[in-house]
């Protein structure tokens, strides 16, 4: 139903487009949107063709993103958004839900106040979200909020060798302009995304919808613990300083460190032993750990007591143990206003809401970092698969989730008019 004579999304019209999109940038393995790439500049090629008669105007900043701006009475801009571009073989909606659920949005406000909306509004489809070819998730967006690194970023290659900055250029943007793309910081009131969750929390609880707490922060570390190589037939096990064996109760101890915290995840995903082979005690044994949480004390306490206990590990086995960071990124708490808002919405088109943090890492992070007020909502993920060809949702979740986030979006710019 519409709210307070409010027209009526075109949440179909909606679904309509991710499957026209899918269908021009998937192939048999999923979809191909990788950016940089030919396929994700013919993604937005399309999405221009689409805007249409809109009364916007549209450009892309000096860090890729594009935007699509439809001026209001009020220059304090609502931002809508997410990406365009995938990872190799990913699904169908994954970042394209959120930018095509905006422009629909975008759509529906522009019909409904004759091009001039009481406050400017914007449509953001952010550049290399995913950091799938070159390992920099979140560029666009880390340069849009002021938190871009483009002397650690200029050199990194994709599997091909193909540098970072060279591919940049090859779509006619230049690594060394990426500031620039602050400027477009200037009146954003609010930001919103509509993301699928990537998860089974929703799947789980029978639920379309959920509101996001933020998005957790992570800890990334190498540990490495040393040992001593010897021979694995004449070493006795009494003997053994057996580094794998060290990592080996860490990699079972962290799993009882996260679950002291209800949504805390701590991951142990590589490990790699020297000399690697099956006649030798392993005498260097290197172990990835992610640790994520809302809560930074919470983070905190995890990344501390994982220390101590390999440390402890590491004595049990006549080892030593080393630790080096690999990056870390502080928790990202929303806007409590603007999720109350999500939540109203939510309720309003589904009946019942869920508030949930974000264990992976979204643009919408990066836009509340630099202190704009940011909300994010959740549609269900079926068998909590994403980045896959079998990546879905149920249409009538989709069409729900378009419904809420216009909703959303109304009561933001309300919310931003009184500001």
């Amino acid at each position: 139903m519409p709210i307070d004579g409010q027209m009526i999304v075109d949440a179909q019209g909606a679904i309509d487009l991710l499957k026209e999109l899918r269908e021009l940038t998937s192939d048999e393995n999923g979809a191909q949107r990788l950016a940089w790439s030919p396929k994700w500049l013919l993604a937005r090629m399309w999405f221009q063709t689409k805007l249409g008669e809109l009364p916007i105007e549209h450009h892309y900043d000096a860090a890729g993103n594009s935007w699509t701006t439809l001026k209001g009475d009020s220059e304090k801009a609502l931002i809508l958004g997410s990406h365009l571009d995938s990872v190799p073989n990913g699904g169908w909606l994954d970042g394209a839900l959120g930018v095509i659920g905006a422009y629909t949005v975008l759509k529906r406000i522009a019909q409904e106040y004759n091009g001039k909306p009481p406050v400017t509004v914007r449509l953001v489809d952010w550049a290399d979200e995913e950091g799938a070819r070159f390992g920099r998730s979140l560029f666009g967006s880390s340069a849009f909020a002021g938190t871009y690194t483009i002397e650690a970023d200029r050199g990194r290659t994709d599997a091909t060798g193909k540098r970072l900055d060279v591919a940049m250029a090859e779509c006619d943007f230049v690594i060394d302009a990426i500031g620039d793309a602050g400027v477009e910081r200037k009146n954003a009131a609010a930001y919103l995304e509509l993301h699928i969750e990537q998860g089974p929390v929703l799947e789980k609880m029978g639920l379309p919808l959920g509101a996001v707490l933020g998005t957790k922060g992570v800890e990334r570390h190498l540990i490495t613990f040393h040992g001593q190589e010897a021979h694995s037939g004449s070493t006795p096990m009494t003997a053994r300083h057996d580094a794998l064996a060290a990592a080996a109760k860490l990699a079972l101890e962290i799993r009882p460190i996260a679950m002291k915290h209800p949504d805390a995840v701590c991951t142990i995903g590589s490990v790699k032993t020297f000399p690697g082979i099956v006649t030798a005690v392993v005498g260097r044994c290197e172990a990835t750990l992610d640790q994520r949480d809302l809560n930074a004390d919470v983070l905190a306490a995890m990344y501390s007591e994982a220390q101590e206990k390999s440390a402890q590990f590491a004595k049990e086995e006549g080892c030593t143990v080393e630790w080096s960071r690999i990056w870390n990124i502080a928790p990202a708490p929303f806007h409590p206003a603007l999720g109350n808002f999500c939540e109203e919405a939510i309720r309003e088109t589904v009946g019942e809401s869920h508030r949930l943090p974000s264990g992976p890492l979204h643009d919408a992070a990066e836009v509340s970092r630099a202190g704009i007020p940011t909300a994010m909502m959740f549609v269900q993920s079926l068998k909590g698969i994403s980045h896959n060809k079998i990546e879905d949702t149920r249409e009538e979740h989709l069409v729900q989730a378009i419904v809420a986030l216009d909703r959303l979006a109304a009561k933001t710019m309300e919310w931003i008019e009184k500001q």
